[in-house]
């Protein structure tokens, strides 16, 4: 027999998906940003070491 009324814990999956939706989209977000910060120190550095090594190449 089913049952009669208001569905069960219907309220609260929603709330629970949603919250872990959140919490799953934050994680990526910060790895995307953190993944950017490397690339963008590695770059960074390449180019000083290219810079230094052209300097005494020069010099």
């Amino acid at each position: 027999m089913g049952k009669i009324g208001k569905e069960k814990n219907t309220k609260n999956k929603s709330k629970h998906s949603k919250l872990m939706d959140r919490k799953m989209n934050k994680i990526r977000k910060n790895k995307d940003v953190t993944k950017n910060k490397m690339k963008h120190l590695l770059k960074k550095h390449q180019e000083t070491k290219l810079d230094q090594a052209n300097k005494s190449s020069e010099e």
